[in-house]
Formats: C-alpha cells, sequence, structure tokens
C-alpha cells in the first residue's frame, strides 16, 4: 500500500512560523482521507524527520519561507511550491541549535538508505511576522487556502482519496489570538 505523509512544520508561537501546523490543522478538521495517508503537526523537526519520512511513497510538507527578495519569492503570503531536487539541490548549513528543520538532510539519509518518498513537495508560504506571541499575519492567513489546495492538488495527482467532511469539525488551533473570532478559511 502505498503511504503518504502531511505534515506541517513551524513553531506556533513565532507568528508566520506558525502556519504548518495551523494548515494541518484546518486539513483535518476539513478533510477525511484515505488509507494510507497521515496527517501530522510536526512542529521543529531535526534529523529525527528521517524516521518518519523513511519508505513513504510521498512527502507533502507546509511550512514558513522567508523571502530573501520580495520580487523573486513574492510578497508575503506568496506560496511557493519545491520539489524534492529543489531541496536536495540546497547544500545543508551549519545546524544553529537542535530543531533547526533538516529536511534536506532527512531527505539525504533517506536517499543513502534507499527509502527516500518517491514524490517529495514542500508547500511553502512566504512569511511576513516571526515576533513570538504574535499569531498569523494577514497575509499568510489569506494563503491557507491556497496552501491547502496545493496539497489537496498533489494527493490527487498522486492518486490519494479524500473526502470534505459534510460536518467539519473546530480544528484543534489553540494559539490563535483570539480563536472565538478566528475565521477559518471554507474550502
Amino acid at each position: 500500500m502505498k503511504r503518504a505523509l502531511i505534515g506541517g512544520i513551524g513553531n506556533v508561537l513565532l507568528g508566520d512560523d506558525g502556519v504548518g501546523p495551523y494548515v494541518v490543522r484546518l486539513l483535518e478538521s476539513l478533510y477525511t482521507f484515505g488509507e494510507g495517508i497521515e496527517v501530522a503537526d510536526l512542529g521543529t523537526p531535526a534529523l529525527d524527520l528521517t524516521h518518519q519520512i523513511v519508505g513513504l511513497h510521498a512527502l507533502i510538507l507546509v511550512d514558513s519561507v522567508a523571502s530573501k527578495d520580495p520580487l523573486s519569492d513574492g510578497p508575503p503570503g506568496t506560496i511557493v511550491r519545491y520539489r524534492k531536487e529543489d531541496i536536495l539541490r540546497v547544500m545543508p548549513a551549519e545546524r544553529l541549535d537542535p530543531h533547526s528543520p533538516a529536511l534536506s538532510e532527512c531527505l539525504m539519509t533517506a536517499e543513502m538508505l534507499g527509502a527516500s518518498p518517491e514524490h517529495v513537495l514542500l508547500v511553502g508560504v512566504v512569511g511576513e511576522c516571526y515576533e513570538p506571541g504574535r499569531p498569523l499575519s494577514e497575509a499568510v492567513r489569506q494563503s491557507v487556502g491556497q496552501a491547502m489546495d496545493a496539497i489537496l492538488a498533489e494527493l490527487a495527482r498522486l492518486g490519494f482519496s479524500f473526502q470534505k467532511k459534510i460536518s467539519p469539525i473546530e480544528p484543534a488551533i489553540w494559539w490563535t489570538a483570539d480563536p472565538a473570532s478566528d475565521s477559518y478559511p471554507v474550502i
């Protein structure tokens, strides 16, 4: 059976860095996923991510990305897609702390083990604010629906099944500034 992992990466306490967990929590509240699909808030993984990706058919991640150049990368809220080749093209930098994302290192390790996911997609959302205690910026919040669409399109392209829930459940998003007034995108 083909297996896929949809993972949200990021620190929910650092503003737009929490967009990955935010997106996967919304997906879980709005959709049911077919057999073989795991949806997970991965937090801020390090090399332990390798154990979660070994043997997968597909790995779909969503994370905040920093814009080095707003003219080429786009303004905050822009969706940028990275494939496995794009991620592996960048040599891993020295790790600054134990929680630094190590996606390229994990993919290279899985490659060496002969068990790397065949299909990898990182849905990057260009962030704006990474201050502690801040909610998602408005630009990033407005792009959440597009990030979910990109994930669902990749699942469909790879032949995985999912279905919109008739009665969505309340998303388990506890870190927003005011959950009672938070408006979640309806897709």
